[in-house]
This record gives structure tokens, sequence and C-alpha cells, in this order.
């Protein structure tokens, strides 16, 4: 069901634009150590695992898995506020990076993206194997949230007992003509420099053959990056197919899964519209919706040097439900 958030933003940032940017810009000098771990996959390729501790298979304790969001990894402002939130639980958590998020270009043409959820089903039932005495949830934001919803309409009887869709693009063409007009294509620069990076250094390894260097160079919205890139190197006609394929906003009705979703309506990524459009949820899915938050800010508190992470508190609080 549709209900109003509770989320109400800090006197000092109201704007959906410093809600946005003021998250990476407090969390920048934060960190967590993580145990790191390389989860081979069987197809050739690897994704790497970065864990809040290192735990062994009898463990116990509730395992939350974390899903990043486009050309994210685990320094993310966002991924290291909820893997200290989730130990500040006494949990464990663990940040799957997809394909090349590492640090380190993955061995494969293919690339991760917004509908590409076998690594996800491959890392969630090595979670399975190896920890199978432990509950567990798991979290997905931007991207990451959107393969999620995937992910979890695909396989409905998946391992977790509760999951989060944090201000996921699930309406994947309606989002790429958002984040492509005014302030929000400040964002959207940001991103496709770091698409044609690492999309360069897979031509420079021999893993790419029919993209065209030069044409590359003047790709300046994300359309354009999918329609080049995106859709080509992982089977899809075109952007426009990859949108239709790859969308989670038409799979909603297929979870089974306790599932929170939050959105904010100022995100200036993505587009509610046609998201918000929908009639009827599942009754196990809650789906927040707040007039203020950005994307993945939601930065609340009365003391401008002492902010407050609403959403380390909220996702925290849906799963203690279930674990």
């Amino acid at each position: 069901m549709f209900t109003k958030s509770s989320f109400s933003p800090a006197w000092w940032l109201k704007n959906a634009h410093l809600q946005t940017i003021a998250a990476k810009f407090f969390r920048r000098g934060h960190s967590i150590d993580t145990t790191n771990e390389t989860l081979e996959l069987p197809d050739g390729d690897f994704v790497d695992l970065a864990w809040t501790e290192q735990v062994n298979s009898a463990c116990t304790r509730p395992i939350i898995a974390v899903l990043h969001g486009l050309e994210g990894s685990k320094n993310s402002h966002y991924a290291k506020g909820m893997l200290s939130a989730i130990k500040a639980q006494g949990w464990v958590g663990v940040l799957m990076h997809f394909r090349g998020c590492s640090g380190r270009p993955n061995r494969m043409p293919q690339s991760y993206h917004s509908g590409q959820t076998c690594d996800v089903d491959y890392f969630s039932q090595y979670l399975a194997s190896n920890y199978p005495e432990a509950k567990k949830a798991i979290v997905g934001f931007s991207l990451g949230g959107n393969v999620l919803t995937k992910y979890l309409a695909q396989q409905k009887q998946n391992i977790y007992q509760a999951a989060c869709v944090i201000c996921a693009p699930l309406d994947l063409s309606s989002c790429s003509n958002r984040i492509n007009r005014g302030f929000s294509r400040v964002y959207q620069k940001y991103l496709v420099d770091m698409l044609r990076a690492s999309t360069v250094e897979k031509i420079k390894a021999n893993l790419l053959h029919n993209i065209d260097t030069t044409r590359l160079n003047s790709v300046r919205s994300i359309r354009d990056f999918d329609q080049m890139v995106t859709a080509p190197i992982n089977g899809f006609i075109d952007a426009n197919d990859y949108y239709k394929q790859a969308s989670g906003r038409d799979v909603l009705q297929q979870i089974t899964t306790p599932c929170l979703i939050i959105h904010a309506t100022d995100d200036p990524f993505l587009c509610h519209v046609n998201t918000t459009a929908i009639t009827s949820l599942p009754k196990q899915m809650t789906f927040e919706v707040s007039a203020k938050g950005g994307h993945v800010g939601f930065i609340s508190g009365n003391n401008p040097f002492k902010p407050r992470y609403w959403l380390e508190q909220r996702i925290p609080e849906f799963f203690t439900r279930y674990l």
C-alpha cells in the first residue's frame, strides 16, 4: 500500500539538491573497515564482497545484504552509512559490488545493469549455502533497488525475510528523461563521465570491440550511453528495449517478500508519475512516499553540525520486525 513517509527534512536542508549533495559532503570523512572477499561466478566472471566482519558458517546473527547504485561501491556515502547502521544493530552486513565496481574491471564484455539479477541470485544462493543458520534481509539503493525489485519478482521463494528498495528508478525511461533536465544534468554528467571511463578501460583491455571511442567520448546523456553501450553489450535491441525489459515498476505485483519501498517526490534523479499511478500493491509491500528527501539523502535533525540520517533508522526499524 502507498503511505505517507514519516520523514521530516532538516530545516536547513529542505531543497532537493541540498539533500542529495549534503549527504555525500557530510560523509566524505566517514569510513568503515571491511573484510573483502571475491565471489567467483559460474560464467567465469567475479564480484567482490565487502563484509562488516568475518563470520563463519555457524553464524546465527542476521545477515543484511546491500546493493549499491550506478557506479557505486562500498565507499558510496549511503553504503558506508548503511553498513555502519547494520553493524550498530549487532547484525552482519555484506555489500555485493556489481561487476566492475570494486575498483578493478570485470573479466567479461557484459556489464551490470538495472535488470541484471543473475549475480544477485548467485550471491544469495552463496549466502544460503554458507550461512544457513542466519536470518537474512536485503536493501538496494537506486539502481541496486531496481535490480532488487526484479530479483524479488523472479525469485519468489528467495532466502530473505524482508527487503528494502530505496530511491529506485522503477520506470527507467522516464527516469532517464528526468535526469536530462535542469540542474539534474549535473548529476548525469558525473555518472556519464564514470561510465565512459570504465568503458574505455574495457576497450583498452580488449573486452569490447564494437564501440567507437570517438563516438563514446561524445556521449552526454544516460540514454545515449545506454543506447551505445549498455543495450548492445547486454543483448538488448536498443535503449528502449532495455528500459522496457529491465524496469521494476511492472513486476511489483509479483513480489511476495515483505518489502518496504522509499521514494521522495523531489528526487532529482527520478520521475514518479508512472510509478505512483499504480492503483494496487501486494499486501506485504509498503510504499512510503515523502515530499522531501532528494536522492538517497533523507537528512533530518535540528543541528547542522549533527545531521541525522533517517534511512539508517527507518531501514533497521523495518527489518527488526522480521529478524
